[in-house]
């Protein structure tokens, strides 16, 4: 069985989009328990786009699966007390708490600390003030849309992936782990925040982009599919695929230029323009012209011949897939990759991502899908010590739903 680190670990979730459910996540495939407790008819994200064909939606499924789901009405006291209870209760691995809520006093800190001290509690915001803030939103704050897109494009491009919530989540995992050391050293709780409005800032910043724009240069412009500060460009091929290809190093670039067979021609540039294009900073400033000489070799080949060609030849290289080829390459594989299919009764086939990080070259695997509510019952009794009476009871008043 692969280590499981957190192993006995239980932590308890009450959130909803990114940056929460994909930290929970991750805490799960480390081998810790997770129960997450939502509103009974579903947080804000139950039924959010990508749906199955029956209207279930993949986006919770696959984010929230292998947790334990408990469906609690939150807006009525006696449910806002089962959630308390349940955040707080005994035991020496329990006491963690992750959550993005606004506007749920009965979850602040304070509240709970007074029922358990030593509760590690990591709150996702919107932004340090308490301001909201979704990826969306935070990144165009970012200045990153300006630069992204087309070279002719006026105005601002923004890219499809929730970057920054997915760093933000791994944030919360460091700031859960951090809270386990803290209380195992010192016995105390913590109460740690983190805006992803900071996470954003703080990564660009630590890339050198704000810094860049004080030089005298000034802010970045538009670079298309080029990479800024060296040579890489997307080409392509006859067959009309694409491929991205980069040449960071000057080993990569040699290579590059020797299975082009454009050695010749490379060098009588170099002499014309009285450059060496072995320096990353001179390819980067004829990226165009360099771009220009590349395009007709990958033209005249289908992806297949460009792919047999730069086998093993030490250029640095990838093609351009859509997400459905990424898929059903998965799905014929053996599986032993990151790439793993599971099954699920609302969702049918799922493919989801093994924990990345791999221990003795073993991915640390996670195969449970979640059924929203399922656990609230098992939960219930197993931390609460709920009979079958009383759990009846609360589900004929509506304070409890799922199974």
């Amino acid at each position: 069985m692969p280590l499981q680190p957190l192993a006995g670990i239980t932590v308890f979730e009450n959130d909803s989009f990114v940056a929460g459910p994909s930290s929970c996540l991750a805490l799960s495939q480390l081998g810790a328990e997770v129960i997450k407790i939502d509103p009974i008819k579903g947080g804000p994200d139950i039924d959010r786009w990508p749906l199955t064909a029956d209207g279930a939606s993949i986006y919770w499924g696959t984010l929230n699966r292998n947790k334990r789901s408990v469906a609690i009405d939150l807006r009525s006291e006696e449910g806002q007390e089962l959630a308390q209870a349940l955040i707080t209760s005994p035991g020496e691995n329990a006491g963690v708490f992750v959550e993005n809520n606004v506007g749920r006093p009965f979850l602040a800190d304070e509240v709970l600390r007074a029922k358990r001290a030593d509760l590690i509690h990591v709150k996702v915001q919107g932004s340090a003030d308490g301001g909201p803030g979704v990826d969306y939103t935070v990144n165009a704050e970012t200045g990153i849309p300006l630069m992204t897109g087309p070279v002719d494009s006026p105005g601002p491009v923004n890219h499809v992936l929730p970057a920054w919530d997915l760093v933000c989540g791994q944030a919360a995992v460091t700031a859960v782990v951090m809270g386990l050391y803290h209380r195992a050293a010192t016995g105390e709780g913590l109460y740690e925040s983190i805006a992803l409005k900071d996470v954003a800032l703080a990564a660009v910043a630590n890339l050198g982009w704000y810094t860049e724009t004080l030089q005298p240069a000034g802010e970045r412009a538009k670079q298309g599919n080029h990479i800024f500060g060296s040579f890489g460009a997307s080409f392509r091929t006859a067959d009309g695929r694409h491929v991205m290809i980069t040449a960071i190093t000057k080993r990569q670039w040699g290579n590059l230029v020797q299975v082009t067979g454009l050695e010749a021609v490379i060098d009588a540039l170099q002499t014309s323009l009285e450059t060496d294009f072995t320096l990353e900073t001179n390819r980067y400033t004829y990226r165009e012209i360099l771009e220009s000489l590349f395009k007709p070799w990958f033209a005249q080949r289908t992806a297949q011949q460009v792919a047999a060609d730069l086998e093993g030849s030490g250029v640095l290289w990838g093609p351009y897939a859509s997400a459905g080829e990424v898929a059903r390459e998965a799905l014929d594989s053996d599986q032993s990759g990151v790439l793993r299919s599971i099954e699920s009764e609302t969702l049918g086939t799922m493919l989801v991502g093994a924990q990345p990080i791999r221990v003795n070259d073993e991915y640390l695997t996670d195969a449970q899908p979640t059924v929203f509510g399922a656990e609230t019952k098992a939960v219930l009794s197993e931390r609460l010590g709920l009979d079958s009476a009383e759990l009846g009871r609360l589900h004929d008043a509506g304070v409890i739903g799922g199974r």
